[in-house]
């Protein structure tokens, strides 16, 4: 089992809706299983504000009722073991794909994170065995996103620590 850091840095996040499509470039990031089997765990999810005057964010991680399509562009992946060797499928991710990430009405406010991106932080750590999932790589449990919900557009980074199992 492999875990990683899924990270994102100095995005300039764009609210959207509910079952709306998501901008590239203007959201946190999606993850996706890279098979119809694959579970991934996440275990944190931090961000942290990044802009130069005060803005009120609200980032929601979530699971996303319409999946990414050809994504792996826009973030940063790194295994979080040096010595670990990599599976042979890994997960899908990114911040800009084909087709966009739409977050679920009803399975998209897993974590709700409320701050001012003026050098705000928000961090949610699981305990054992309380981890987040999702399997496989279909709406609407094969995805995670991380985006603003409502708020004014701010800058902010982020990661998300997740095993691939």
């Amino acid at each position: 089992m492999a875990r990683y850091s899924l990270a994102s840095q100095s995005v300039t996040v764009t609210a959207v809706a509910d079952g709306t499509n998501y901008t590239d470039n203007g959201y946190l990031c999606f993850l996706q299983g890279g098979s119809s089997t694959m579970q991934c765990r996440v275990s944190e999810v931090q961000s942290g504000g990044e802009s130069t005057s005060s803005a009120v964010m609200i980032l929601d991680f979530g699971r996303d009722s319409t999946v990414a399509a050809t994504g792996i562009s826009g973030c940063y992946n790194a295994n979080l073991d040096g010595s670990s060797v990599a599976p042979g499928t890994l997960a899908v991710f990114g911040r800009v794909s084909t087709t966009k990430p739409q977050r679920s009405a009803t399975l998209g406010h897993l974590l709700h994170h409320s701050y001012n991106a003026f050098g705000g932080l928000a961090r949610w750590q699981a305990r054992q065995g309380e981890e987040l999932t999702i399997i496989g790589n279909t709406a609407s449990l094969g995805e995670f996103s991380y985006s603003a919900f409502t708020g004014a557009t701010g800058i902010v980074s982020s990661h998300v620590i997740y095993e691939l199992v």
